[in-house]
């Protein structure tokens, strides 16, 4: 059985992060000794060990705990875990895309600014006069 201190250095959490997981219900509260401190099993702390690894690749905290409760349940097949990794990976696309729109949004406005970096204008107005395709946005 493990301490609160010894699990956190194990997996280099936050002491508050587990005492966070155990209250949304990532994990099962702890046993605990007389004095009322928490006390972790091989398994909480491989289950912890999953939380990290997960959050890592981008699951979030609803994600893992949707995995946590096939597992749970025995009904973690590959089918569930492709389908769930599937969804996260579309998302991640998106983003992507999304943030790629941003960047070439921004690398244009940059380069309006750049045209008028050497001009006697005190105030850049390049903000208030947005390509037309930029303002569609």
């Amino acid at each position: 059985m493990f301490q609160v201190g010894e699990v956190s250095r194990r997996l280099d959490l936050n002491p508050q992060t587990l005492y966070f997981y155990e209250r949304i219900g990532l994990i099962p509260p702890p046993q605990r000794t007389e004095s009322g401190y928490r006390l972790f099993s091989q398994q909480d702390v491989d289950r912890l060990a999953f939380i990290t690894r997960a959050k890592a690749l981008g699951l979030s905290l609803d994600e893992i705990k949707d995995i946590l409760a096939l597992k749970n349940g025995r009904s973690l097949t590959c089918q569930a875990v492709y389908e769930r990794l599937g969804k996260k990976v579309s998302e991640i696309e998106e983003t992507m895309q999304q943030l790629q729109m941003l960047h070439d949004e921004l690398t244009l406005l940059m380069q309006h600014c750049a045209a008028r970096l050497h001009t006697t204008e005190r105030e850049c107005v390049v903000l208030e006069q947005l390509p037309a395709n930029i303002a569609e946005h």
